[in-house]
């Protein structure tokens, strides 16, 4: 109820969250203030927020909600064998074109097991798998360093960024290009807070290519415009691999290979350690162990 509260900032919309009436939620924040002898919410002028104490209660109570369901997950899973639940995370690209793959075939192999997906940044996929509110997640992107020693992280497979062009584009029909080539091309990029625009910049500068000397003419916000803003003519873009199967399939667009570079990023899967292993868990976690060798993923 205190989360309801804190995140509607007014004892109405929680109550109505929490399906109780308004005079029932505020008697139980007040029994419970009374209990703990401190004061947990500010109540001024009609705007409702956590105080200090608030906040270091509400943190304690979700980690102690957290242990509670993964005890009830443990009982579950002696109860009932292989069946259970499973939150599996993602980052943006990973959770946009290459996890529903992986999914698939993990449902195929484990109807009885019930898949939830969050797709987020690495970052926040991260903490949520340190918080225990994610099981198990893929991610490209570097996890921080202040959630790295709670993780367990291991390599799961390459994901190459490749170099698109339209079809119509002079480049086009050389297939590999030149590093000079690509001063002489427009780019559409993702925005230049994006985790894989800033890998694709360090590894071409590592390469001695002056991304600052690039044309950028559009900056976009998803994979999917970039991808249709290259076919339709306007311009070259890096792009993962695993993201346009279906435009190489139509034939929508071309690849062309950088002489002497090949950008490729190590993906990752990531888990708690100090978190219930369940058995649906465990499966999974099998299964990608097993899918990282099969060339489609």
């Amino acid at each position: 109820m205190l989360k309801a509260i804190a995140s509607e900032k007014n004892f109405t919309k929680a109550a109505e969250i929490l399906f109780v009436s308004q005079p029932s939620l505020s008697k139980q924040i007040k029994i419970l203030e009374n209990r703990l002898g401190i004061i947990l919410l500010n109540r001024e002028n009609n705007i409702i927020s956590l105080t200090e104490a608030g906040k270091v209660f509400l943190q304690y109570s979700e980690r102690i909600l957290a242990l509670c369901e993964e005890s009830c997950r443990a009982l579950n899973d002696l109860k009932n064998g292989d069946r259970g639940n499973l939150t599996v995370g993602a980052s943006q690209t990973i959770g946009t074109y290459l996890m529903p793959r992986i999914l698939a075939l993990f449902a195929q192999k484990y109807p009885q097991i019930n898949l939830k997906v969050q797709v987020d940044s690495t970052r926040i996929i991260a903490k949520n798998i340190v918080d225990s509110h994610i099981d198990i997640a893929v991610v490209g992107g570097d996890v921080p360093e202040e959630l790295k020693k709670n993780l367990e992280i291991k390599n799961f497979v390459e994901d190459e960024l490749i170099l698109i062009l339209p079809r119509s584009h002079p480049f086009a029909k050389k297939k590999k290009i030149d590093k000079d080539d690509l001063y002489h091309l427009n780019f559409i990029t993702l925005n230049s807070n994006s985790t894989i625009r800033k890998f694709i910049d360090n590894i071409l500068i590592q390469n001695h290519i002056e991304t600052k000397q690039f044309n950028i003419i559009l900056q976009l916000n998803s994979i999917e415009a970039i991808k249709t803003a290259v076919s339709l003519g306007l311009g070259a873009a890096f792009v993962s691999s695993s993201a346009i199967e279906k435009e190489i399939e139509l034939k929508t667009l071309e690849i062309v290979t950088i002489e002497n570079i090949k950008i490729t990023r190590t993906l990752s899967i990531i888990t708690n350690p100090q978190s219930y292993r369940s058995k649906a868990l465990e499966f999974f976690y099998n299964e990608l162990s097993t899918l990282k060798n099969i060339s489609y993923l």
